[in-house]
């Protein structure tokens, strides 16, 4: 499989493929003749007297310098080394794959005026799986994803250091060479058009996003085999119930989880003691279609606005179909990173609820006959008391994390750039909070899978098809209730199971397709 960078806007699976999965890119033909189309009116404005920002000028607070042309090969390597002032660790490899890809596709557009050897060299770049190093702090989600973008653009002049497809840091000159690339020597107008771009942020975006589709549905899952294992009423989820409040997500969710406790013994066998002792589950269940719909709704909507910026051509200046280059606003930052910070909350909520789930099962007072703690034998073995302590450390970081960063602004280039969007820092953080939320869902689904174990002492009492696949999934490779043992290998057991799709693709197995 290859992917087509060009006539039309690269989609979130495309960004996805190429960032985690390296697949293979190529430019299109059609798109590549507009690049050097555009270029050549560049190269005409170049030898005209009138400055033209970007083409013949200083940047930023320097933009009413001139720049003679013997200058200009200088001014835009001096542009890139100096943008390229990164600090702190090192952003992850996926990261900046997707942020490079989005770059490139922005160049592909034809209207940044860059020359065709440029995208030619960009993607030979991701093609030979070389990946600049980016670090943490430089980018304030204004005037694009500077520092980061900049990291990029020195690894294409040969300059800086890079990594190569397994791992090893080498000088970038070292690794061009090595995969037969030429350092570019960047024109005029090239080094603005390689760093002046939204591109970190909507990466990190789409990759959330996919992250996303794969957690929420596993966050259903969650409550369903928690359902079961506190033995509660599904007559909550029934349809016609949702459709009194018509949002999409929510009813998508109960869908799911009427689906995932079909013809559970456990439930059944427990219907008329529900009915008599307890009526009414608590919100963290009763309420999870409408928090985790809530959830799908906002990605929902995130996912509207990161197809729009795959649509877009972000430079400044940009070159426009009629051939003007215009000073514009379009690298701001704040559609994706409101949606960012949009996302944090929501991801920080799911997480809440899920922790207060798990906590029901540690209660005696709560858990409807089960052992405090799960535990073996309490007093002797603590079970799983610990792990919802995990959960809950992760919660109260997701909540921290859910503070926007989009309201923040600090001005920068002398006042020139005095709103920026914080993109960048939205995204960093939001990409911790799914991480958080991966391993809250996972010790959940951990606990409820022993309790269901627990509740299963006879044919009657047997989960349903869909909740007892996912927790035949896990005995495979985690151990049923038993004495008290090492706690944390296990957990990250189910975390890579939840990471990497397998319990989802377990429930789909056995029950269909789920939303």
């Amino acid at each position: 499989m290859t992917i087509t960078v060009g006539i039309g806007a690269l989609t979130i699976t495309d960004v996805v493929n190429v960032a985690r999965h390296d697949t293979p890119i190529i430019l299109d033909p059609a798109a590549l003749a507009e690049v050097a189309k555009t270029r050549q009116h560049i190269e005409e404005l170049a030898t005209e007297p009138t400055p033209v920002y970007g083409v013949s000028t200083g940047f930023g607070a320097l933009a009413r310098r001139h720049i003679p042309q013997e200058l200009r090969t200088q001014l835009q390597r001096s542009l890139v080394r100096s943008h390229a002032a990164g600090s702190g660790p090192e952003v992850e490899r996926d990261v900046i794959r997707a942020l490079m890809l989005l770059r490139l596709s922005t160049l592909m557009t034809g209207r940044t005026g860059v020359r065709p050897v440029v995208v030619e060299t960009y993607a030979a770049l991701l093609n030979a799986g070389i990946t600049p190093i980016v670090y943490e702090y430089g980018s304030l989600g204004c005037s694009g994803d500077l520092a980061p973008l900049a990291h990029c653009a020195l690894a294409l002049m040969g300059e800086g250091d890079v990594r190569l497809a397994d791992g090893t840091k080498t000088p970038a000159a070292d690794a061009l060479a090595a995969a037969g690339i030429t350092p570019l020597i960047l024109a005029e107008k090239e080094g603005l058009a390689l760093i002046n771009g939204t591109d970190g942020m909507l990466g990190m975006l789409c990759l959330t996003l996919a992250d996303l589709a794969n957690l929420i549905t596993t966050a259903d899952i969650a409550t369903a085999m928690t359902l079961e294992g506190l033995r509660g009423t599904p007559t909550v989820f029934a349809d016609d119930l949702q459709q009194l409040r018509p949002h999409p997500g929510q009813a998508r969710c109960a869908a799911n989880i009427r689906t995932l406790v079909a013809d559970s013994g456990i439930l059944a066998a427990a219907h008329t003691e529900f009915q008599r002792n307890h009526v009414q589950d608590a919100y963290s269940i009763r309420c999870s279609p409408q928090v985790t719909g809530a959830v799908r709704d906002t990605a929902d909507y995130a996912t509207t606005v990161a197809n729009r910026e795959l649509a877009a051509a972000i430079d400044n200046p940009v070159v426009t179909l009629d051939g003007r280059v215009v000073s514009n606003g379009n690298f701001h930052g704040a559609p994706i990173a409101y949606v960012l910070d949009f996302l944090a909350i929501a991801v920080a909520d799911l997480a809440s609820i899920s922790e207060r789930r798990t906590d029901r099962f540690l209660d005696v007072a709560r858990n409807r006959g089960l052992n405090a703690f799960l535990a073996d034998d309490p007093g002797v073995d603590s079970g799983h008391m610990i792990a919802q302590y995990t959960q809950a450390g992760i919660v109260s970081e997701l909540k921290r994390n859910a503070a926007p960063a989009s309201v923040d602004s600090i001005p920068s280039s002398a006042m020139q750039e005095d709103h920026v969007s914080m993109g960048w820092s939205a995204g960093r953080k939001l990409r911790r909070s799914i991480d958080g939320l991966a391993r809250v869902l996972a010790i959940e689904i951990l606990t409820a899978a022993r309790a269901i174990d627990l509740r299963t002492t006879d044919d009657t009492n047997t989960p349903a098809p869909g909740t007892g696949a996912v927790v035949a999934r896990l005995r495979e490779t985690v151990a049923g209730p038993g004495t008290d043992r090492y706690l944390a290998p296990e957990i990250a057991e189910v975390v890579a199971l939840v990471m990497d799709g397998s319990l989802v693709a377990a429930a789909k197995h056995a029950v269909g397709e789920l939303h």
